[in-house]
């Protein structure tokens, strides 16, 4: 099967299912595919997710003190809904229109570092007005391998070479041809 890079779309946000129904009107709904591409390499959603997660990952590494404050203070994390916690570690499960990955990518690295959250307060991590969407925001948290984001960085809301600037500025609209 040969696929055609079409475009690099940015980002869905809330009209997610809108653009994915757009899609599938203009080209049919298995002829196109999202893909990320890392170096030479076009790779799944969910191997971007695993890059995406490794940023975070680096990330309570460098800045280890602000984790274990969020481990002590959370007793689970969100990005914008509190159902959010409901897909535990598992990348496929979105249960609302914008994706939400930095929930479910910050309580893998929790498990990853042999981790768990202690504190009885639920957290969002989301809104750049409060402390942890401020420190822990794909937005906000640096990506840890900056050259390997596509160039030009596509820009939104997010700040050059964080983790969100990786995932919107590597994602490509793939359509199949004949």
């Amino acid at each position: 099967m040969n696929w055609k890079e079409l475009e690099r779309p940015g980002f869905f946000g809330d009209k997610k299912d809108q653009i994915i129904d757009g899609y599938n009107q203009k080209y049919g709904k298995e002829n196109w595919q999202l893909a990320w591409k890392f170096g030479q390499e076009r790779i799944s959603f969910l191997l971007a997710c695993q890059i995406y997660e490794d940023a975070y990952f680096a990330d309570s590494l460098n800045r280890e003190d602000l984790w274990k404050k969020l481990t002590h203070d959370a007793k689970n994390i969100y990005d914008h809904k509190e159902s959010n916690i409901f897909s535990g570690f598992d990348y496929s499960i979105q249960e609302s229109p914008a994706s939400h990955l930095q929930d479910i990518a910050i309580r893998r690295v929790v498990l990853r570092r042999s981790w768990q959250f202690e504190g009885d307060k639920l957290i969002q991590i989301r809104s750049h007005k409060e402390y942890w969407g401020r420190n822990l925001s794909p937005g906000k948290v640096q990506f840890h391998l900056p050259a390997l984001i596509e160039k030009p960085n596509l820009e939104s809301w997010w700040n050059k070479n964080s983790v969100e600037d990786f995932y919107q500025s590597n994602k490509y609209l793939f359509v199949k041809i004949e």
